[in-house]
């Protein structure tokens, strides 16, 4: 889950924890407002009543023996007046009977749900009553007992909660629509930092995030173009001292070459020659004949590998022919000097003359690894070799592709990969292309793309200004 669903479902979890409080505010503060009217009214009453209990007295002459009780007129619309809405007052004078009085229960509230009624109960159990004496100065006249008519309180909360809830509801949805906005507004930087982070694992380094008004969004921008900053300059050293590696090794080849053809080439020369002068001399000694012949083949044998050597060494045919050419010459050899079955083919589509010295040396060496690559693991029948040029004549890129049908896991073969592997990987990035190691149809295939100049100065170029968001 994103960043913006994330905080959206915890503003959701907080709004209704608020709407969960609210109704045990408005519960509690229901329940407390219900025991203070319950109190209030049987004071009230209380006090009503005293006054017509000693009224009933002075109007019958006080009291007489044994204690005669006045029957007060109670029940009357000005007792009611002083009860609270579903308050109910039980009265008892003296040794009579209790009579009960509720006020106005009919007005208060709609039903409850029975699941709703169940759960007040639970929380807050019965009502309480509140009893006082009918007079303080005499409590033998009476009591008065108030309580909360049970149904009366029960749909009093529901009514104030669905109230609340209708109000508190409204508000919710409200907020979280304008937060939701407000949210995805404020994490719109979000997207495009994830972008130039994007933009920066392709190995595009020109990217800049502009400045955002928000501090904490600004100083990851801020940081983003530091690190592309630095990137794109250990980047382009990297790719200076790669190359140059490079061409120090094929100066060394060319060196190597070199001595090799002087100096070993020479000694074989001679070393064939000396056996042919000894197989002259020794007509007479047979044996000595045969081992003059056995080292003039194992000479001839070491010039041919010497030869093969010296073409995978030097470069000279690559500027003198061209790369369609040296390819063509490279794809015979294997074809005329592999112990195999395998049948080496080449296609070229577009035109290779004019590709950078770099860039055809380049394709030329991966070529020469490809080929020995797929000669030399699985047992290949056919190796298809396939150079294709794209694009302008000063853009564009080359592509290459070596494809067997000798089997093979490609994953195998990238984990494993040794230095040949390695060695193309980095040559191609040093180049600013890609190289990939899939599976073919019946093997492996091995695809490299090198952009030519115009696509390495466009992708090298110096810092560019900002993009906007």
């Amino acid at each position: 889950m994103n960043l913006f669903g994330h905080l959206v479902l915890r503003l959701a979890a907080a709004i209704v924890l608020c709407l969960a409080c609210a109704i045990g505010w408005v519960l509690h503060d229901t329940r407390h407002a219900t025991e203070t009217e319950t109190r209030a009214s049987a004071e009230r009453v209380s006090k009503a009543l005293e006054a017509l209990y000693w009224r009933e007295l002075l109007w019958r002459g006080g009291l007489s023996r044994n204690l005669i009780l006045p029957l007060p007129d109670w029940n009357t619309i000005v007792t009611m007046k002083v009860i609270s809405p579903g308050i109910c007052i039980t009265v008892t004078l003296g040794q009579e009977a209790p009579r009960r009085l509720c006020s106005q229960l009919e007005t208060i509230g709609r039903p409850a749900p029975a699941w709703f009624e169940t759960s007040y109960d639970w929380l807050f159990g019965p009502n309480q009553a509140v009893e006082r004496p009918l007079s303080d100065r005499q409590r033998q006249a009476g009591t008065i007992e108030a309580v909360p008519d049970h149904g009366a309180a029960v749909r009093l909360a529901w009514d104030r909660i669905t109230i609340v809830l209708s109000v508190a509801g409204l508000l919710a949805v409200a907020i979280g629509v304008l937060a939701g906005l407000f949210i995805g507004q404020s994490l719109l930087p979000a997207r495009a930092i994830v972008a130039g982070l994007r933009r920066l694992e392709r190995g595009d380094y020109g990217y800049r995030l502009p400045g955002y008004r928000t501090a904490e969004f600004d100083r990851i921008a801020g940081a983003l173009n530091d690190l592309t900053c630095r990137l794109a300059e250990t980047t382009a050293q990297r790719v200076a001292l790669t190359n140059r590696l490079f061409q120090v090794q094929e100066e060394e080849r060319r060196t190597l070459a070199r001595d090799l053809h002087d100096e070993f080439g020479q000694c074989l020369a001679a070393v064939n020659a000396l056996a042919g002068a000894i197989e002259l001399e020794a007509e007479d000694r047979p044996e000595i004949a045969k081992d003059a012949r056995s080292i003039a083949e194992v000479t001839r044998r070491m010039n041919a590998t010497l030869r093969g050597t010296l073409q995978r060494l030097r470069s000279q045919e690559l500027e003198e022919l061209g790369l369609e050419a040296s390819l063509a010459q490279l794809v015979a050899g294997w074809n005329v000097g592999n112990t195999t079955r395998a049948r080496f083919h080449l296609d070229i589509a577009g035109n290779l003359t004019g590709l950078p010295h770099a860039i055809a040396l380049s394709i030329y060496r991966i070529a020469q690894e490809c080929l020995t690559n797929a000669a030399r693991h699985g047992k290949p029948r056919d190796i298809r070799l396939f150079v294709k040029r794209t694009g302008l004549q000063e853009g564009g890129a080359v592509e290459l592709s070596v494809e067997d049908d000798g089997g093979g896991n490609p994953l195998r073969l990238t984990m494993e990969a040794g230095h040949g592997i390695l060695g193309m990987r980095e040559r191609v990035t040093a180049l600013g292309g890609s190289l990939s190691i899939g599976q073919a149809r019946h093997g492996v295939r091995i695809a490299a793309i090198i952009p030519l100049l115009a696509d390495r100065a466009n992708r090298m170029r110096g810092p560019a200004q900002p993009v906007p968001a």
